[in-house]
C-alpha cells in the first residue's frame, strides 16, 4: 500500500510544478507560494507514509489540491482524478496486504506440518 500512495504524492508534487507554471502569469505571490509549499508537502509526506499520521497527512492534501483550483480551474478536475487514485491505492494496498498476509499464514501452516 505505501509503494502505490507514494506514487500518487509524488505524481501529484510534479503535478503541483505544472500548475505552477500554468499559475505563474496570473496568480499573486502568495498563491504561487502556497502551490510551492504543497508540491514540497507532497513529497515529504510520501516519505511519513511509514507512519499512520503519514495517510491523514496525504489525504488532507488531497483536499488541497483540489482547492487549488480556485488558482488554476483545471485542478479541480486534476485534484478529483488523483483523489480517486489515492482513495484506490489504499484500497489496494489493503487488499494486497491480505492477501499476502493469507498466503504467508498458509506457508506457514504447511510448513509446521512437514518438517
Amino acid at each position: 500500500m505505501r509503494i502505490m500512495t507514494a506514487a500518487v504524492l509524488t505524481m501529484e508534487s510534479l503535478l503541483m510544478g505544472f500548475a505552477l507554471l500554468i499559475a505563474k502569469d496570473s496568480a499573486t505571490s502568495s498563491e504561487l507560494l502556497l502551490g510551492g509549499v504543497l508540491a514540497v508537502l507532497f513529497i515529504l509526506t510520501a516519505g511519513l507514509l511509514k507512519r499512520r499520521g503519514g495517510y491523514l497527512l496525504g489525504s488532507i492534501l488531497q483536499l488541497c489540491l483540489i482547492g487549488y483550483g480556485l488558482v488554476v480551474p483545471q485542478m479541480y478536475f486534476m485534484g478529483g482524478l488523483f483523489l480517486i487514485l489515492w482513495i484506490s491505492a489504499i484500497v489496494l494496498g489493503r487488499r494486497g496486504e491480505a492477501i499476502k498476509a493469507s498466503l504467508i499464514e498458509q506457508r506457514d501452516k504447511k510448513g509446521s506440518k512437514n518438517p
